[in-house]
């Protein structure tokens, strides 16, 4: 079994600092990378591709909505010409910086309200497809397990890998417990490495009402902005290696 481990990190802004994104990336194999709409600057997105570069972490762009007051965790109501737009200007600029450094880019992984739109609208995540196929066709889509996105990305001809989360909370329909709703962010580390390690060996996730679903895994996310993401990281990797599963990047799952 081969699985991948990714962070969303780089969202840092001027003094503000968020995360210990130098420590989450020793035990991840890619990383999402905020490109300066929701977090970020060009100086904490390209010291972020420095240092996932010294590590060997496969990088990717985390665009979101232009929000940076809200994290890019409220939703907005954008015409299908800005949303393309945006998606161009955000990774656009992503993949210039991270070849300019020396690096490739591999993947695409919206944030926050944007990815939530994109996983329940078809229309907005071909928007959204057909944008990344402009910039590069051979981008990797990271979305929610079995969502439209990931739908709308594979009509359009791109590579997909179905992501799933350690620390979020799943409803029935096997979407993300709106995180205003208590329980939906997953504090304690165990309970966290519980539900990763039934995911990967039963291909299932308990839902926030008890319940069962199927769900399907190439990569895993821990959030960075978590101020135990380094933590909870570090033991998440040793358990999967310990599980006999493999820790490999999206792109050398797709060589």
């Amino acid at each position: 079994m081969i699985i991948d481990l990714n962070s969303d990190l780089g969202e840092s802004f001027g003094n503000y600092s968020i995360g210990n994104d130098a420590e989450v990336m020793k035990y991840i194999t890619s990383a999402n990378i905020a490109c300066g709409f929701h977090a970020g600057d060009p100086l904490v997105i390209e010291n972020t591709i420095k240092t996932a570069l010294e590590n060997n972490v496969a990088i990717g762009a985390h665009p979101g909505y232009p929000d940076l007051v809200g994290f890019g965790r409220r939703s907005m109501i954008v015409r299908t010409e800005e949303l393309g737009a945006m998606t161009l200007y955000q990774v656009g600029a992503l993949k210039s910086m991270t070849e300019a450094l020396g690096g490739k880019l591999i993947h695409v992984k919206p944030h926050g309200a944007l990815y939530n739109d994109l996983s329940i609208n078809y229309t907005k995540a071909t928007v959204f497809a057909e944008a990344i196929c402009k910039i590069d066709p051979e981008l990797i889509v990271v979305g929610l397990s079995g969502s439209v996105m990931l739908q709308a990305a594979r009509d359009a001809g791109l590579k997909v890998a179905n992501e799933v989360f350690a620390d979020r909370a799943y409803n029935d329909d096997g979407s993300l417990l709106s995180r205003v709703q208590e329980g939906a962010v997953i504090h304690d580390s165990l309970l966290a490495l519980k539900q990763v390690i039934q995911i990967l060996k039963d291909k299932t996730v308990q839902t926030i009402n008890g319940n069962t679903i199927p769900i399907q895994a190439q990569t895993i996310c821990v959030h960075g902005d978590n101020i135990k993401a380094w933590d909870f990281v570090k033991l998440l990797s040793e358990e999967i290696s310990q599980q006999k599963i493999k820790l490999k990047s999206l792109n050398k799952r797709y060589l």
